[in-house]
C-alpha cells in the first residue's frame, strides 16, 4: 500500500472515530487498526476493520426504510425529522448514492474504496 493511501485511510479512520453516528464497535475497530499500523498485527487488524465497516455501512434503501419506521422517528427526533431524512435518502439515491451519507457512513465508504490496496 502506498504511503498516500495509508495516510488517507488513517485520516478517514479518525473521521470515523469522531463521527457521532459511528457505532462503538466501528470506533474500536478503527482505533485497533490505527494502533496496529506498522506492526505485525496490521494485516490481521485490517481484515477485522474492513469486516466491521462492511457490516456497519448503511445501504441507501436501508436508510430510507429505517427513517420511515417508528424506530427511525425515535432516532431522528420525531416523525417530521425522520420524514426529512427519508426524503434526503431518496434524493441522494436518485443522484446515484449507494449508501447513507452521514459522517460515519461517508468515512466508511471512503475507506472501503481503498479496500483492495488495504488488503494487498
Amino acid at each position: 500500500m502506498s504511503k498516500e493511501t495509508l495516510e488517507y485511510v488513517v485520516a478517514k479512520a479518525k473521521e470515523l472515530i469522531a463521527a457521532p453516528s459511528c457505532s462503538a464497535e466501528a470506533k474500536e475497530a478503527a482505533r485497533a487498526w490505527i494502533a496496529a499500523v506498522g506492526t505485525d498485527k496490521q494485516a490481521e487488524e485490517t481484515k477485522k476493520f474492513i469486516a466491521e465497516m462492511e457490516e456497519d455501512i448503511i445501504p441507501i434503501d436501508g436508510l430510507i426504510a429505517f427513517a420511515e419506521s417508528d424506530a427511525g422517528a425515535k432516532v431522528f427526533g420525531g416523525a417530521e425529522k425522520a420524514k426529512g431524512v427519508a426524503e434526503h435518502g431518496r434524493e441522494i439515491k436518485a443522484a446515484g448514492a449507494k449508501y447513507c451519507d452521514c459522517p460515519a457512513c461517508a468515512a466508511v465508504e471512503a475507506i472501503l474504496s481503498k479496500k483492495e490496496e488495504l488488503l494487498g
